[in-house]
């Protein structure tokens, strides 16, 4: 083919990018384009802080491809209307794009190809967000999995693919109209927090630093709530600025490198690469989860409905210093460390009996990294009601994950700044006084609300059962 478009969506790279490789094999000139959202302020499934960092991976994906000899053409509207309307702009012959696998996703994906087969355009769509697509791990019985031990060890016994060559060299047709890179001011947002780097290079950099420090460690490490054990690149692989190819091969290679004791921290991260698949397979067999409970039986549940105490736990004022510490750190930054977002989803779920989708809601405004598939997971495993979850009647004491993963205090005293001269161990039991003049007495009996919640949920399940 002479021309043909390639689509950028969740793959703001040029490196091993799956169908951006194919259309440059198979065409002469390649337009990139990416196709901007048209709504405008508060929007319950985003928020500045991800649009700030997907402006950064924009900037930082048109100036790569000026580098090769390209430009990034941005258009603003429904993806499927703008794309062949370009199309036919252009001449091109065929679309390009990687496929997604939400609701949303499909929804838009299958407008796109019936649209464009009535254009006599061909669309051509690439698996390249996850290693293996959702029916690519299947049971015995070809039904997906609803519990994960058993997909990841399916998961494992599949090949994979090799990561692909970075493109050098993208001719590009130079007369099409593209509108300029935006700024929040586009969706007139206004920043709210101080984010991470974006774009390739910085996502290349975290992983290197990961590889060479934190990785080895990461089985002991990545719970820690005041040590550098994570790897940071959750916003990277949710924007598609690294690759899972590459990431995935990196944890091979270093595994065939390294001693027994370090392999545990290589196997441990892999774990959490294949979660995020599980997560992605289970929205994609089971979208009713983006509405309900996964496990019916929880369906009836009864849940708060107190707007009060839902804003003291997204403000982090709740008088529980690791879960305030844990909201603190996600309005300042965006992002939020696991460990704490397991424990702040299970006090708004257990201990103030607030429903998970007010909590999901509230992270998908703010998390840079916010993804829906993992998200909805690890909200509904917190609360007792998704795949492989919890079982309803392990709920975390915050006093206790506190002398598990913040002893000595340093993570509490970072971002609750009243604490900062509190004895730690005071961290870890439930105060009979302030532990600050400035910070409140906690806004809950966490023992008491552990017994409420039990009886929820065990009322719910017996009702269930007897239907």
């Amino acid at each position: 083919m002479k021309r043909v478009i390639h689509w950028f969506r969740r793959d703001l790279r040029i490196s091993d990018n799956t169908a951006l490789h194919h259309a440059c094999r198979q065409a002469e000139e390649i337009i990139p384009v990416y196709i901007l959202s048209t709504w405008k302020r508060k929007h319950p499934w985003t928020g500045p802080n991800r649009q700030q960092f997907l402006c950064g991976c924009l900037d930082s994906l048109a100036k790569n491809l000026e580098r090769i000899g390209s430009r990034l053409i941005l258009r603003s509207g429904s993806p499927a209307k703008e794309l062949v309307n370009l199309a036919k702009e252009s001449h091109a012959e065929a679309i390009y794009f990687n496929r997604n696998y939400g609701p949303y996703d499909v929804e838009v994906e299958s407008q796109l190809e019936r649209v464009a087969k009535e254009s006599g355009i061909e669309a051509r769509g690439f698996k390249d967000t996850v290693l293996l697509a959702p029916s690519e791990v299947l049971n015995r019985s070809g039904e997906p999995f609803r519990v994960f031990t058993p997909y990841a060890r399916a998961w494992h016994q599949q090949k994979k693919a090799e990561p692909l060559p970075r493109i050098r060299q993208l001719r590009t047709t130079p007369t099409l109209f593209s509108e300029a890179i935006p700024t929040l001011e586009h969706w007139a947002l206004q920043p709210e927090a101080t984010i991470l780097p974006a774009g390739e290079k910085a996502a290349r950099a975290r992983l290197k630093k990961f590889l060479g420090t934190a990785l080895y460690q990461y089985g002991h490490r990545r719970n820690d709530l005041s040590s550098p054990g994570t790897s940071r690149l959750s916003q990277d692989l949710r924007f598609g600025t690294i690759s899972i190819r590459e990431a995935y091969k990196a944890c091979e290679k270093a595994a065939a490198e390294c001693t027994a004791s370090e392999r545990r921290g290589v196997t441990a991260f892999v774990n959490e690469l294949i979660w995020r698949e599980f997560y992605f397979q289970i929205l994609w067999h089971f979208p009713k989860v983006l509405d309900q409970d996964f496990k019916e039986q929880f369906a009836n549940v009864e849940w708060d409905r107190n707007s009060a105490k839902l804003q003291r736990w997204c403000n982090g004022t709740t008088g529980f210093p690791i879960v305030d510490a844990g909201m603190r750190e996600l309005n300042a930054t965006g992002y939020m460390h696991n460990r704490a977002r397991m424990i702040v989803a299970m006090f708004l779920s257990k201990d103030l009996h607030i429903h998970w989708r007010e909590g999901e809601k509230y992270f998908m405004q703010k998390l840079v990294d916010g993804d829906i598939p993992a998200n909805n997971g690890g909200w509904q495993w917190s609360a007792g009601t998704g795949a492989d979850a919890v079982p309803y009647f392990r709920i975390q004491n915050p006093w206790s994950q506190t002398a598990n993963y913040d002893p000595l205090g340093h993570y509490i005293k970072r971002w609750v700044p009243e604490l900062r001269d509190v004895d730690p161990i005071r961290f870890t039991k439930h105060p009979t006084e302030r532990l600050a003049s400035n910070y409140p007495l906690p806004m809950i009996n966490h023992a008491a609300e552990r017994e409420v919640a039990m009886e929820r949920f065990r009322t719910a399940a017996t009702t269930r059962a007897s239907l």
